[in-house]
This record gives structure tokens, sequence and C-alpha cells, in this order.
């Protein structure tokens, strides 16, 4: 990434660099919200196999970061993990294991990890909040994926505790945007629904949205997450992991996210909701609280307006988007 001259002070290495997020972050970089002393690295799987102790140590070496973004994991939508639960809990163990220990070796002053809120005790009190996440088990369906998240809170502790380290994360809620998976068997709920829209769209026929359309979820824009993103690697002090989400009273039904994207998307044929799949959790609602305390004039993106924005990408980018 190209920046103008000058003395950089912060190395800010971000794994998973070309996903979702981290590509939300290159754009917020790149559109200004980058400062003259940062030095932005954006690595993927194709720099390194991060389920490989030596090859994330040598990563690491090479470019010697000050600072390290960590979105890199193994992730998929609820009937990929139904499926994997062992092989989420493994390669994503591994991979943030081999992360945070590298930072730690290599010196670097600070690490964001990026959690999820499906860490969450399956069985527990709404609005869930950062207290909360050991408070017993999570979900089921994707225990494996949930159990090696909340193991990096552990380890940001157990470092911070025994070293002192500056090593902390973030809970976002759903996210979604342009470069999401827009695959419908593995992907997450919205991506997915935009795909099935697309191509219902080209083949004129009914849209079929998986369960009863009746659970509740808050939508994160991605580029509204980057730009939190910049605020917790820059100003955030505390180990303790902060919820990023818009507010309770933004939660939207599956029902709502998929009439968004038929008016985005213009789709006239008809909807239908196939009560045979499984609905996973029927809500996770997360406070934000933590977060307005900090940041009481954040203003996120409209949620339709998101969704549209994002409609147009992958309709822009149908032949190279992931899917």
């Amino acid at each position: 990434m190209t920046e103008a001259a000058g003395p950089k002070s912060k190395r800010i290495l971000v794994t998973g660099g070309t996903g979702l997020v981290g590509r939300a972050i290159q754009k917020v970089v790149a559109d200004g919200e980058g400062r003259p002393d940062e030095e932005w690295l954006f690595v993927s799987s194709k720099d390194a196999d991060l389920t490989s102790a030596a090859e994330t140590k040598a990563l690491f070496e090479k470019h010697k970061p000050t600072h390290v973004v960590h979105l890199a994991a193994m992730v998929g939508g609820l009937f990929k993990n139904i499926r994997c639960n062992l092989d989420f809990w493994r390669r994503n163990v591994h991979i943030n294991d081999n992360v945070l220990h590298s930072a730690y070796e290599c010196g670097v002053q600070k690490v964001v990890s990026c959690l999820s809120t499906c860490i969450f005790p399956d069985k527990t009190t709404y609005p869930i909040d950062e207290t909360m996440i050991h408070n017993g088990p999570p979900h089921s369906s994707n225990f494996g994926y949930s159990y090696a998240k909340r193991m990096i809170d552990v380890q940001n502790r157990g470092y911070f505790e025994q070293h002192g380290c500056r090593f902390t994360a973030v809970i976002p809620t759903n996210i979604f945007g342009p470069h999401d998976n827009f695959n419908i068997e593995d992907g997450h709920v919205l991506p997915g629904l935009i795909h099935k829209v697309y191509l219902a769209k080209q083949s004129g026929s009914a849209l079929t949205v998986w369960g009863t359309g009746k659970p509740q979820r808050q939508f994160i824009y991605s580029l509204d997450l980057a730009r939190l993103f910049l605020w917790v690697l820059r100003e955030y002090e505390e180990v303790e992991p902060i919820i990023l989400s818009v507010g309770e009273e933004d939660e939207v039904s599956i029902k709502e996210a998929a009439d968004a994207i038929v008016e985005a998307m213009d789709f006239k044929g008809e909807l239908i909701f196939d009560t045979t799949k499984a609905d996973g959790q029927f809500k996770k609602t997360a406070s934000n609280a933590k977060l307005r305390r900090y940041l009481p004039g954040f203003q996120f993106t409209p949620f339709k307006q998101a969704v549209q924005e994002t409609c147009a990408w992958f309709s822009a980018n149908y032949a190279s988007a992931r899917k």
C-alpha cells in the first residue's frame, strides 16, 4: 500500500487481510482514515499458513510489526459449522496461538483480535454484554468455532498477567459488506441471501429462504466495523474485549433482512420460507452500551443503505466475488 514518505512509528500487520473485514480496513485506510505515522501490511493465507508455528514466526520476523489486527480464521455459516465442529476448533486454536505467541516473541505493542457474538452462552439473559462470555456453553451448532474464539480472551488475559502485553479483542455482531463470502451453502446468512436473490432474479424463479425467517440479528456493515477497528487499535486500552455493534433497537429479523435485499435488488418473484431447515439461535441480542460510553456519537450506516451498497457491489463484481 503506497503512503507518503516520512517516519513510520507503527507497522500494523493485518492477518486475514484479504477477507471481508481486512478489505474494509484497507478501503477505510486508503480513503483517508490512515495516519502518516502508520504503515499498513495486509497479509493472507498466500503469505503464510498460520496453522504452522514456523511459518507464522517467519512472517512476523519478516515484517517486524509493532501492532497486529488479527482477523485470520476458519469461518463459515451455520450448516458448515454443524458439519465441521472439530475442524473449526483445531484450525482456529492453532492460528490464534501461533499469532499471539509470535506477537509476544516479536515484541508487538498491541494486538486486536476479532471474536464473534456466537461465543456467548446459548442459555443466557439478553442483552448479552462483555462480562458474560464464559458464563456457560455456547450453542451446540458451532461449539468448535465458539470455544476456539473464547480462548483468545483467555490467552489475552494470560499474556497481560504474565508478560504485561496489551492484547485485546473486539466482538462484532453479524458482519456483512463488499468482499464477503457469498457462498450459499457455507457463507453467512446475509451474503448467502444476496446471492440467492441474484440467482432467483436471473432465472425468474422463486426465492427460498432457509428457516422461518423469525430469528433476530444485529448486522454491522463492514466499513463501519473497519472505522471502529481503527479506534480500538489507537485508543482502546483495556485487555477486556468490547462488543462492536449497532444498538438493540436496530436488530432485524431474517425476514426483514430478506425483504431489504429483495428491495435493493428489485426482485419481483415469490418469497418462500423453507421451515424444514434449521433456524440456528433464535436471537443473540448484544449490548453496545460499553461502546457508546466511549463513542456516544458514532454514526452507523443505516441498514437498508448498507444492504443496497453491498448488493450493488456484488452485482458489479459477480464474476470475481467469493461464492
